[in-house]
């Protein structure tokens, strides 16, 4: 069975109470259920990891590296202005999806540029916590492909 670490970044603990109207009334546990639910009957074990601090997040994707098959990250406001995140992601060379749970492409000008985009493997935005499942499902695929070709490209 495949090993998925989901990461959240700052005030996604918040879920439910945080502005419902941009991220949805799901509560951080009951989206988290979900994931793992999903992760199940896609033969992945997921595990969840949340911090407000950037340096926690960096120190937890330096773990995955040896501990998990892929990594769905949604870094939350860092996504925006975090290069040490971004280079971390760029430095532990297993598959990250970035996941967000509005289209940041259609809210503020500030979050719509995402610097850890360009070393994840893809971006699943504007789904709600639909975003988390569908990167599920896109990780499934990258596993199964990175077996079959050695790339997964």
């Amino acid at each position: 069975m495949k090993k998925i670490l989901i990461m959240h970044g700052p005030n996604l603990n918040l879920l439910g109470e945080r502005e419902p109207g941009v991220y949805g009334s799901d509560s951080f546990e009951s989206i988290n259920n979900e994931i793992i639910a999903h992760g199940m009957e896609h033969g992945m074990h997921c595990e969840v990891f949340q911090s407000n601090h950037e340096g926690e997040l960096i120190d937890e994707l330096h773990i995955a590296r040896k501990k998990y098959d892929g990594v769905i990250l949604n870094a939350g406001a860092y996504t925006h202005y975090s290069y040490a995140i971004r280079d971390a992601i760029a430095a532990i060379k297993i598959p990250v999806i970035e996941v967000h749970l509005s289209n940041i492409h259609a809210r503020d000008e500030f979050r719509s540029k995402s610097v850890i985009a360009p070393v994840c493997r893809g971006q699943i935005a504007g789904f709600g916590k639909y975003s988390y499942l569908a990167a599920l499902d896109a990780m499934s695929y990258i596993l199964s492909a990175d077996r079959e070709d050695g790339d997964g490209q």
